[in-house]
């Protein structure tokens, strides 16, 4: 009899723990459906999720979680005067807006936005001083070093927001920009211009003859494509970057993988100067006259191919790190 009570006894307890226990379980997946359901209808009306701190700590950061966040902590209020911050919010956006309409999307996934102005304590709990900062926080566990997204390093640029969040998350998320008919536009109104022109000048064609307009046409656009206009046209990048830790304006991209618009800019102009550089010693083998003169020119068309040339290698060596050869610059 004795032993007949222990065992019952023991089988009430068992009972009770596996009562308890499912209790608990239970009340863990619904506090994990309510948080995936939740955020699904906000996703649903926005890509990117708009929070302040107490949602942030409900959603983002206490536990029990399925699903991974990819945060934007920002500060897009023109009091605070983040230049860069709607570059990222921009490109951001895309982001998310990409991952929404994408095919292989699920509630696996978040995008969230924290503007400093609506969290600041979700700032200072993460000990940030700067913006922007892209954080993933994972299904489980707490965010590691590498859950910061390294923007001095590889830039905010859609893609390599995509790329980093593919290494975090295993989910590839393909980049969908929106149509852009600037340059489309641009072209219409070139070839416009281009006939009215023609059209006027129907009686006297003599200039379409001249080999300086055909030559300076041709650099032209091979100035543009070498120092990649095309590539803008077709990523869209920033006009140039803010490095949010001193200040400083940056125009040349830190990574072969990107580039800023200012960038191609500048590599246009330092192309066009080592061309004008060949022309001017070109000149000078061929003009007759004062060989004084031709000896001015020749060394001034030498000393601008050196010297733009070495500015043009010292901004490879600078996106291409460890490359070994230099001249005149580093």
């Amino acid at each position: 009899m004795a032993a007949a009570r222990i065992f019952l006894r023991f089988g009430l307890i068992c009972l009770v723990c596996v009562g308890i226990v499912g209790q608990v379980y239970k009340r863990k997946e619904d506090s994990i459906g309510d948080k995936v359901q939740q955020l699904t209808e906000w996703n649903n009306k926005k890509p990117v999720i708009r929070m302040n701190g107490d949602k942030f700590r409900h959603y983002v950061k206490t536990a029990p979680r399925n699903y991974s966040s990819i945060v934007m902590l920002t500060a897009l209020q023109p009091s605070r005067q983040c230049s860069v911050c709607k570059q990222a919010n921009e490109e951001f956006n895309i982001l998310a807006h990409s991952w929404r309409y994408s095919q292989q999307y699920s509630n696996r996934l978040f995008f969230i936005m924290v503007d400093y102005d609506e969290g600041p304590d979700v700032f200072q709990s993460l000990k940030l001083n700067t913006a922007p900062v892209f954080m993933h926080f994972p299904a489980k566990g707490k965010p590691k070093k590498a859950d910061t997204a390294n923007i001095q390093r590889v830039g905010f640029a859609a893609e390599q927001l995509a790329r980093w969040v593919g290494e975090r998350t295993d989910i590839q998320i393909r980049i969908f920009r929106p149509p852009n008919y600037s340059g489309t536009l641009a072209l219409a109104l070139l070839f416009s211009l281009i006939g009215g022109l023609l059209y006027l000048k129907r009686n006297n064609l003599e200039f379409l003859y001249n080999k300086t307009s055909w030559g300076i046409g041709a650099l032209t656009v091979i100035f543009a494509m070498t120092s990649g206009q095309m590539w803008n046209h077709i990523r869209g990048p920033p006009l140039m970057h803010r490095n949010p830790q001193n200040g400083e304006m940056q125009y040349i991209h830190g990574s072969s993988q990107g580039q800023f618009i200012m960038e191609t800019y500048i590599i246009m102009l330092l192309n066009a100067a080592v061309v004008i550089g060949f022309i001017m010693l070109n000149e000078a083998q061929t003009m007759k006259g004062d060989p004084g003169k031709r000896r001015i020119l020749a060394l001034v068309g030498l000393g601008c191919v050196a010297i733009f040339f070495s500015f043009l290698l010292s901004v490879f060596r600078s996106k291409y790190q460890g490359y070994p050869y230099s001249f005149l610059f580093k």
